[in-house]
C-alpha cells in the first residue's frame, strides 16, 4: 500500500470513530482511489474533559485527502451519527446524502451553523432510495431503531458489496415505518454480500430487543395504575415511535399532553412536518398543563439521562413550571446509558426525597432498546450469509464478542479492528494492512482543539490539585494567591512562607542566572510548589507572572 493510503484497485473500510467505543460514529470505505464516509457523529463529554460538552472523531486522515472523498452518507439522525456534522462539512466540501427525517434535523442544524447555503444536502427516499457517486452505488434499506428512518446500507463496489447495518433491531410492531422483511433481507443475501458491517452495542444479550409494540402495552397499565396522580413520562426525544405511543396511551387514558423541553418540541415538529405523528394529541401549555385535575394531564419530559440543565432535573429541583408533589408518578422510558449512573441518580434522589414515585424499565416493561440482541444477530447473519463480518459501533469487548459470535454461525472471516486500523475487505485475504492517527478532538467553548492538548491537561491539573499564582514585581517582591488548596484557617500563614520561600530561592540564583527570565522563572515556581506540596499534600499547578527585565 502506499504511503499516502490511497486506495488502488481495492476495498478498505477505516473507522475512524466509534470502533472501541459507543458513540462518535465516523467510516470510510476506500476503493479505486476514492474514500466514502459514513455517519459524522459525536459524542457528549464526560469528568475526563472538565468544561467540555462535546467530543468529535479528529478527521485529520481524511480532511487532508479531501479531494479523495466523494459524500458523506447518513444512515439516522442520532447524535452519535450526525452532530458533527456542521462542525466539519463544510471543510470536507463535500455533499451529503440522507432520508427525509435525517435531512431536516441536519439541515436545521447547518442553518442554526449558519452554513446551510455552504453545504449540497441531498434527500433520499427512505424506501430503497439509491444513488450512485464514484465506484459506489448505495442503496438505504430501511430497518427498524429507536428513532423515524433507521438505515443500513447496501453499498456495492466493483469488489463487491457491503451490508452497513448502521444502528438496527428486528421489530415487527416498529408503531413507525416499515423495516425491510425477512425475504427482502434474504434475497440481499442470496446475490451475495462481501461484508457485514454491524452493530455490536447489545451482543451480550441473548434475548431479543423487544418489540416497541410490547411498549404500548406496558406503558398503558403503568399510566392506568396511577389513576388521580400527575404522570410524567421521559424518553429520548428522538425516539419517534415512542412518541407516537405516549400520545396513543394519553388518548386512551384521558389524559391530556403537556411537553418539557426543547429537543422534544424540535422532534415532534420535524416528524410532523416529514409525516409522522399525523394524529399525536396537540399539546398545552404549561399554565393550562397545572390547572388541570391531576390525573388528567401526561407530561413528556427530557432528562432521563440525568441531564442537569434538561427538564426532569429542574422538575426535580422546583425550578420548572411543572410541578410534581408527592405520590405523583415519573416513568424512566429509557435505557440507562453507561456512564451517567451518577447523574441519573442524583436527579432520582431529588424526586425521592419529594415522595414522588419512580418506575423504570427494569421494574416494568416501558422501555425496549434499539440495538439486536444475538437472536437478532444470527438471525441477520442466517439471511445475509456474508463471507466476512466487521462489528462496529462497540466497546472492545462488544466487538470480539460479536466476532466470535460471527464465527460459530459459520461467518469465514472475522475482522475486530479499532478506530485507526485500515482494513483490506478485498481483494484477497481480509485483514489489517496499516493503521493511522485516529485521536480526539473536543469542542472547548466555541474552539475545537485535540483532547489531549494543553489547556484540557492543564485543566484537569488544576480541577485535581488546585492552582497557585506567584506575581513577582520590578524588584521580583513576590505576592502568592492559590485556588482550590484545602488550607483555610491555615491560608495566611502558607501564604507568608510561601512568598518567604520564593524570596530565597531568587537570591541563591547565581552570576547570569540572576537576571535570566527562565532561571528566575523556574525558582520561583519550584519554590512555590514546593511549599504547597508541604502544606497541603498537593501539587499543584503553578503560574509565575513575570516584569519586564
Amino acid at each position: 500500500m502506499k504511503k499516502d493510503f490511497t486506495p488502488e484497485d481495492e476495498l478498505l473500510f477505516l473507522a475512524l470513530g466509534g470502533s472501541g467505543e459507543i458513540g462518535m460514529n465516523v467510516n470510510l470505505y476506500g476503493c479505486q482511489g476514492r474514500w466514502l464516509m459514513v455517519d459524522l457523529g459525536m459524542t457528549f463529554s464526560g469528568d475526563q474533559y472538565p468544561g467540555v460538552d462535546l467530543v468529535f472523531a479528529d478527521l485529520e486522515f481524511i480532511e487532508e485527502r479531501a479531494d479523495q472523498l466523494e459524500a458523506i452518507v447518513l444512515t439516522h439522525a442520532h447524535e452519535d451519527h450526525i452532530g458533527a456534522v456542521p462542525y466539519f462539512a463544510a471543510d470536507l466540501g463535500v455533499p451529503i446524502y440522507a432520508t427525509p427525517f435525517t435531512a431536516d434535523l441536519v439541515m436545521r442544524k447547518l442553518e442554526e451553523a449558519g452554513i446551510a447555503d455552504d453545504i449540497e444536502l441531498n434527500v433520499i427516499d427512505d424506501d430503497h432510495g439509491s444513488f450512485e457517486i464514484g465506484p459506489f452505488e448505495i442503496t438505504y434499506i430501511p430497518l427498524a431503531h429507536s428513532i423515524a428512518e433507521g438505515n443500513a446500507l447496501l453499498i456495492e463496489t466493483p469488489h463487491g458489496r457491503i451490508f452497513h447495518t448502521g444502528d438496527w433491531k428486528l421489530d415487527e410492531d416498529p408503531i413507525i415505518g416499515v423495516p425491510t422483511t425477512e425475504e427482502e433481507l434474504a434475497a440481499i443475501g442470496d446475490e451475495g454480500v462481501l461484508a457485514l458491517v454491524c452493530d455490536s452495542t447489545n451482543v451480550f444479550n441473548p434475548a431479543p430487543s423487544g418489540s416497541e409494540g410490547t411498549v404500548h402495552k406496558g406503558l398503558l397499565e403503568e399510566v392506568q395504575k396511577h389513576a388521580g396522580k400527575r404522570v410524567l413520562v421521559t424518553t429520548f426525544a428522538s425516539n419517534v415511535a415512542r412518541l407516537q405511543t405516549l400520545g396513543d396511551v394519553a388518548r386512551e387514558t384521558g389524559r391530556q399532553v403537556c411537553v418539557a423541553g426543547r429537543s422534544l418540541d424540535r422532534i415532534i415538529e420535524v416528524a410532523q412536518t416529514n409525516g409522522y405523528l399525523q394524529d399525536f394529541p396537540t399539546p398545552i401549555d404549561f399554565d393550562s398543563a397545572m390547572g388541570l385535575p391531576r390525573g388528567e394531564l401526561l407530561i413528556l419530559a427530557t432528562g432521563g439521562q440525568g441531564e442537569p440543565r434538561a427538564a426532569l432535573a429542574r422538575i426535580a429541583e422546583e425550578n420548572h413550571p411543572i410541578e410534581l408533589v408527592s405520590g405523583d408518578v415519573v416513568l424512566f422510558s429509557s435505557r440507562q446509558i453507561p456512564g451517567n449512573e451518577i447523574s441519573i441518580g442524583v436527579v432520582q434522589n431529588r424526586l425521592a426525597a419529594r415522595g414522588i414515585t419512580m418506575v423504570t424499565d427494569r421494574q416494568s416493561m416501558i422501555h425496549v432498546s434499539g440495538h439486536p440482541g444475538r437472536p437478532e444477530l444470527e438471525a441477520l447473519y442466517g439471511w445475509l450469509r456474508p463471507e466476512i463480518l466487521v462489528p462496529v459501533h462497540g466497546e472492545m469487548r462488544h466487538m470480539h464478542e460479536q466476532g466470535r459470535l460471527g464465527a460459530s454461525y459459520g461467518i469465514p472471516n472475522q475482522v475486530v479492528q479499532q478506530n485507526g486500523d485500515i482494513v483490506r475487505l478485498a481483494p484477497g485475504a481480509p485483514g489489517k494492512v496499516a493503521d493511522v492517527r485516529a485521536g480526539r478532538l473536543v469542542l472547548d467553548g466555541d474552539i475545537i482543539v485535540p483532547a489531549d492538548g494543553d489547556a484540557i491537561t492543564v485543566r484537569r491539573r488544576i480541577m485535581r490539585e488546585g492552582v497557585v499564582i506567584v506575581a513577582l514585581d520590578g524588584e521580583l517582591n513576590p505576592k502568592i494567591d492559590s485556588l482550590g488548596l484545602p488550607l483555610d484557617e491555615d491560608y495566611p500563614e502558607f501564604l507568608a512562607e510561601t512568598r518567604a520561600d520564593v524570596i530565597e530561592a531568587i537570591r541563591k540564583l547565581k552570576g547570569p542566572a540572576r537576571k535570566d527570565e527562565a532561571s528566575i522563572h523556574e525558582a520561583a515556581r519550584l519554590a512555590a510548589r514546593r511549599a504547597a506540596q508541604r502544606w497541603s499534600g498537593k501539587r499543584p499547578q503553578v503560574r509565575v507572572i513575570m516584569p519586564n527585565l
